[in-house]
């Protein structure tokens, strides 16, 4: 039986005043990639935005949810698996009525759903209340164990939470927390924790305001014999890099050194010693995202590319050997995907951009069972939808 009273911990508290780096422009760039392509990309726009309509896999929303939105999914022993959250309560994207779910279905069948709602507002979590619950995702552990982690306010402080869920028996395990290591500290993966464990190590950040979020996508880098999986976190302005070797304690690698005006999802990919990096800018004063790279040899940060873009969230996928990034070049009916030279980002050059035939926002790029590849994404926040393509 389980007699604990709490999951959470208080912090490790800084006694060092904490820096607060400015939201500034970017002041020097390698190259700008513009929405002005070539007429073999528009061309090659129009078949992908085909392709995805004709090759719609499912619908992952429940019957009854006004809202959802941000979505993963994951093909696993003859079955898929989907997470997002849902408002049954009203369309609006709020907080204040969400739910972290997730949901599985044959492959052969997926018409034939299993909705689990992992957490929901109003809830007890230990001795505190779910007051507030945002972005939910999913990473496999291993053969049998995935983790569900989603964001959630409690008692006052946004937390990562996670559950492990068993592929074989489809069942979750209890709620618990994430924690954020920065050299020798480790606190809770709270906004709170973030912002005590790198003052007490003398590094700054930009301001953080509402939720704090992981990235679905991990990548990884082998370290002294060791497999740590990376991935993106952020928090209003704050991006960075954090790596794990249990999906559970997450710690800090780098953050942007450059003057930048970073906003929100930061997208990640580890390729050799360099981790690929793609995040948004604070859609006011920029209408670009910015791809650089970090060498994890060096610890330096790479000039950026500028890419025209819509202030949405991009993903990373590699295909035959070649780096992908796809993002929102001109809003969010639009997706735009570039091939990104990983010896020389300036080169990097867009493949297509593609006027969907719906909204198709916020899209992750997975494989699928027979080795194609899928994408989930958002429609008007009404749908998650799941479609197959090819590159």
């Amino acid at each position: 039986m389980n007699m604990r009273t709490t999951i959470f911990s208080e912090d490790t508290v800084s006694d060092r005043p904490h820096i607060l780096y400015p939201r500034t422009p970017i002041a020097e760039s390698q190259r700008i990639i513009s929405t002005e392509i070539s007429e073999e990309a528009k061309a090659k726009g129009i078949a992908f935005a085909d392709e995805i309509e004709k090759r719609w896999v499912a619908d992952f929303e429940k019957p009854g949810d006004k809202m959802v939105h941000v979505s993963t999914f994951l093909y696993h022993k003859g079955m898929i698996y989907m997470t997002y959250y849902a408002n049954i309560f009203g369309n609006a994207e709020d907080p204040n009525y969400q739910r972290a779910r997730i949901v599985y279905c044959p492959v052969d069948d997926p018409e034939n759903k299993t909705y689990l709602d992992v957490q929901a507002v109003g809830e007890d979590c230990y001795d505190g209340k779910v007051n507030l619950v945002y972005d939910t995702i999913l990473m496999q552990k291993d053969e049998d164990t995935a983790m569900i982690l989603w964001t959630a306010e409690v008692s006052g402080n946004y937390y990562r939470l996670y559950r492990t869920f068993d592929l074989n028996t489809q069942e979750m395990g209890a709620v618990e927390v994430n924690r954020f290591r920065v050299g020798d500290v480790v606190n809770d993966f709270s906004r709170s924790g973030i912002q005590n464990a790198l003052s007490i190590n003398g590094i700054g950040y930009k301001e953080m305001f509402s939720d704090i979020g992981i990235m679905q996508k991990t990548s990884t880098h082998i370290e002294n014999g060791e497999t740590w999986y990376y991935t993106g976190a952020y928090s209003g302005a704050f991006t960075c890099i954090i790596k794990s070797r249990d999906f559970i304690t997450w710690e800090y690698v780098s953050q942007p050194d450059f003057p930048n005006e970073s906003e929100w999802e930061n997208a990640t990919y580890v390729i050799g010693d360099k981790v690929f990096y793609f995040v948004r800018q604070y859609a006011e004063t920029s209408k670009y995202g910015f791809l650089t790279t970090y060498d994890l040899k060096s610890k330096t940060w790479e000039t950026p590319v500028l890419v025209e873009d819509s202030q949405s969230r991009g993903d990373f996928i590699v295909h035959s050997g070649q780096l992908y990034l796809f993002h929102a070049p001109i809003d969010r009916e639009h997706i735009g995907i570039l091939r990104v030279d990983t010896e020389d980002i300036a080169k990097s050059e867009v493949v297509l951009q593609a006027k969907m035939h719906s909204s198709c926002f916020y899209p992750f790029i997975s494989y699928c069972d027979d080795g194609s590849l899928g994408m989930s994404y958002t429609v008007n926040r009404q749908h998650i939808r799941l479609a197959k393509f090819t590159l």
